[in-house]
C-alpha cells in the first residue's frame, strides 16, 4: 500500500465494483428463460464488452453509448443459447437489465459513509441514462454521475481519468479511483490518480472465483466499501 494524502474526490468503477452484474443477469435470465444456462449467458454477454469497446477505442467506429454495445452483443449471443426467436420487446427488455443491476450488500452503506467525507461519483463506461436508472433503483447516493459518455472515450483512455480532475478543478492526485479491476487501476495510476482496490472474489459467480491478491502499487486495498470507509476514516 502506498502512503499518500487523502484525496478530495472518489470515483468508482461500477460493473463488478459497486454492482453485481453477474448475479443480477443470472437472476433475470433464470426467471424469464429457465431453460437457459444463465451463468454461461452472463459470462458470454460480458465477454463481448471489451472487444466492442475496443472497436471504438481504436477508431474503428465513432463513440456510441454502452447501451448500444450491450444490445449488439446480446443480439449476437442469443442464437448460441437457443433464443434467436426472441422478439423485439423481449430483446429490448433483456438488454436493459444492465440498468437494473443489484448493488453488493456493502455498496449503499459504504458509499453513504464515504459521502460524508468525500465527493463521490461514478466513473463508468456505462452511459449516463444507464447509471442514473441504476442509481435510482438501487439507492446509490452519488454526488455526481460521470460516465465515459461525458468524455466521449471509454476507459482506460486517459481522457476519462484526467477528465474527472478537470470536472472538479483538482489535481489528478486529489482524485482516487475505486475499482475491483487491476487494469483499470493501473491506467488511473498512470494518469496520476490515487487508487483503491476492492475485493470482489465472486464478480464472475461462485463457480469462477477471482484472484483478489493485493497489488502494492495501489494506494489502498479493501475487502469491500465498508472496509474502505474504515480505512479512510469516514
Amino acid at each position: 500500500m502506498v502512503s499518500a494524502a487523502l484525496p478530495r474526490v472518489l470515483v468508482f468503477d461500477i460493473f463488478g465494483t459497486v454492482v453485481d452484474w453477474h448475479g443480477s443477469i443470472v437472476r433475470e435470465v433464470s426467471a424469464r428463460h429457465p431453460g437457459v444456462d444463465a451463468d454461461a449467458f452472463a459470462l458470454a454477454w460480458r465477454a463481448g464488452y471489451q472487444p466492442a469497446m475496443e472497436a471504438v477505442r481504436s477508431g474503428g467506429r465513432g463513440f456510441v453509448k454502452l447501451d448500444t454495445l450491450h444490445r449488439e452483443i446480446l443480439d449476437g449471443i442469443l442464437p448460441r443459447f437457443g433464443l434467436a426467436h426472441l422478439g423485439e420487446a423481449e430483446r429490448a427488455r433483456l438488454s436493459l437489465v444492465w440498468h437494473r443491476l443489484d448493488p453488493w450488500p456493502d455498496s449503499v452503506p459504504g458509499l453513504t459513509r464515504l459521502k460524508t467525507r468525500f465527493i463521490i461519483a461514478s466513473l463508468s463506461n456505462g452511459n449516463i441514462g444507464l447509471l442514473t436508472d441504476m442509481a435510482k433503483r438501487a439507492g446509490l447516493p452519488w454526488d455526481c454521475v460521470l460516465s465515459a459518455e461525458v468524455f466521449r472515450a471509454y476507459k482506460p483512455d486517459p481522457r476519462t481519468y484526467l477528465g474527472v480532475a478537470e470536472v472538479f478543478d483538482v489535481a489528478p492526485s486529489e482524485v482516487m479511483l475505486v475499482a475491483a479491476h487491476q487494469d483499470d487501476l493501473a491506467a488511473a495510476r498512470a494518469c496520476g490518480l490515487q487508487t483503491a482496490y476492492i475485493e470482489r472474489p465472486l464478480e464472475f459467480g461462485a463457480a469462477h472465483p477471482k484472484d483478489v491478491s493485493p497489488e502494492p502499487a495501489n494506494t489502498w486495498h479493501a475487502r469491500d466499501l465498508m472496509h474502505l470507509a474504515d480505512l479512510l476514516g469516514a
